[in-house]
């Protein structure tokens, strides 16, 4: 029984060196990822925080006020906030940690923390007033917490991304999903997982998988493997995948051994394209139901968000006026030519429209060589002979070209926030080889998009920017506008272009 362990860990020795990463270090940052480890560091530095914040409260009142709040019922507050942020899940180790989908949960918590010491204060009848000292206790804890916590998320990221503090993890299943899986546990380090090998029906070690994302990442055995699988490669994680080939028991027996070990187990569902971040779980009896909830691109909600699309754009415009303005100067002195670039893009249910951009390129030239589309990536960036001018480069370096888009959003033509436009010519070409590339069209093309916010610019690959677009539809909320929108100036500060 020895020898296909044996086999397994030589397997992994080979591959795990390929893709850089030795993730069953006992180094502190694989440390610091861990369970308990990684729940108690976030408990300490929320308890820091909330004690800092009732200190600074004592020493902004008055010497009377500080000495009673020193010693009496406002340090209820750490409790108290801490068992809020827990009730909210906040300390539940998450895939992937946000900073801004945790401001509303975090700010919420601190309130009812907050609200609830007034009741206990007023009850118990404190001298002074007590009003006064939870409104600085408010205000000092919603500043320090967040601000503690932001800095804890950038850590984390950090960590994940240089020290490779990431999860060893297994897929179950070898097919076109445990591929996308594993590209995207590649691609995005930040997620904290790294692949290092997947169970199916397959003997071990004996199909090469052809796929780009499979070529680091071994298939080491059938599901009943799973014991002397994580023996050999130290994995904390399992993600099932689909698995034609494996008996549905075999797959229940696998996940069983896996959460014996300590490991966590996650599930692609079978409708995965439907099941957006609002889906919950109900129960029939003892069967789980996954309810799911529709976001409905014709309805009320989406009119609103158009509402408040022009008023803010037509805001924004008047504020970004000198800018927009100095631009149009810039380019007109640039070289030959007007100053808006327009080109027919497909936007809403498939209709073509004008798309506004600043001209950053000289005219064309008769010894300018042709351009051809590299296969599988989407059209867009410096195409051919780079004829870009010089304020040009600086506009496409920081996305200033797209300004005059913001007179596509005022016309209801484009929104603020949606699926990046493409030209007609590609759209065609797209939908038949894209999968679900076509429901992208449900709602109206945007100036920024989440899958711009997440790298996806330039010449990148449409299947990606197909999959974030329509996770973005599926999911769509006006927080999810807004949370876009914040992550977009951070992308405009890093070059969109070689």
């Amino acid at each position: 029984m020895a020898a296909p362990a044996m086999s397994l860990q030589n397997s992994v020795r080979v591959a795990t060196p390929a893709a850089g990463r030795s993730p069953g270090r006992r180094t502190l940052p694989n440390l610091l990822r861990r369970d308990p480890l990684h729940t108690v560091v976030t408990l300490v530095l929320d308890v820091a925080a909330a004690a800092a914040a009732v200190g600074i409260a004592a020493l902004w009142g008055r010497e009377s006020e500080a000495q009673a709040l020193v010693g009496g019922m406002p340090w209820l507050f750490v409790p108290i906030v801490v068992a809020m942020l827990a009730s909210r899940a906040m300390y539940r180790r998450a895939l992937r940690r946000n900073f801004l989908d945790e401001v509303g949960p975090v700010q919420t918590s601190i309130a009812l923390a907050a609200l609830i010491l007034l009741t206990l204060m007023l009850v118990v009848g404190t001298q002074g007033r007590p009003g006064e000292v939870i409104a600085r206790i408010w205000i000092c804890s919603a500043i320090l917490i967040p601000t503690v916590r932001l800095a804890r998320a950038v850590v984390q990221r950090v960590l994940r991304q240089r020290f490779d503090s990431a999860a060893p993890t297994l897929v179950l299943g070898d097919g076109p999903i445990s591929h996308q899986l594993i590209s995207r546990m590649q691609q995005m380090p930040e997620y904290g997982m790294v692949p290092v090998g997947t169970l199916s029906g397959a003997p071990p070690l004996t199909r090469m998988h052809d796929l780009p994302g499979f070529l680091e990442v071994p298939n080491l055995g059938r599901p009943s493997d799973i014991a002397a699988v994580v023996d050999a490669t130290a994995a904390e994680e399992l993600i099932v995948g689909f698995c034609e080939d494996v008996p549905f028991d075999d797959i229940v027996a696998a996940v069983r051994v896996a959460q014996r070990r300590g490991m966590r187990v996650w599930v692609v569902p079978r409708l995965h394209d439907a099941v957006g971040e609002k889906a919950r779980v109900e129960h029939l009896g003892g069967l789980p139901l996954l309810v799911l909830p529709h976001v409905n691109p014709l309805g009320w909600q989406f009119w609103v968000k158009g509402f408040f699309d022009r008023v803010l754009t037509a805001l924004g415009l008047l504020v970004i006026s000198p800018i927009f303005l100095g631009l149009a100067l810039l380019v007109r002195l640039s070289s030959p030519g007007p100053i808006l670039f327009k080109q027919k893009r497909v936007g809403r249910d498939g209709k073509p429209f004008d798309c506004y951009k600043f001209r950053s390129m000289r005219p064309p030239r008769e010894s300018d060589a042709q351009f051809e589309l590299k296969s599988g990536a989407a059209p867009g960036g410096v195409e051919g002979v780079d004829r870009r001018t010089r304020i040009g480069k600086i506009m496409r370096q920081t996305s200033l070209d797209e300004l005059p888009q913001l007179l596509n959003v005022i016309k209801g033509d484009m929104s603020l926030v949606g699926p990046r436009p493409e030209r007609p010519e590609f759209v065609e070409l797209f939908e038949a080889q894209i999968r679900r590339y076509g429901e992208r069209h449900r709602v109206k093309a945007g100036v920024t998009g989440w899958a711009q916010v997440h790298g996806l610019r330039g010449q990148t690959s449409i299947a990606d920017r197909a999959e974030w677009d329509n996770y973005y539809i599926e999911n769509w909320s006006i927080w999810l506008d807004v949370k876009i929108l914040f992550l977009t100036v951070r992308a405009v500060l890093k070059r969109a272009e070689d």
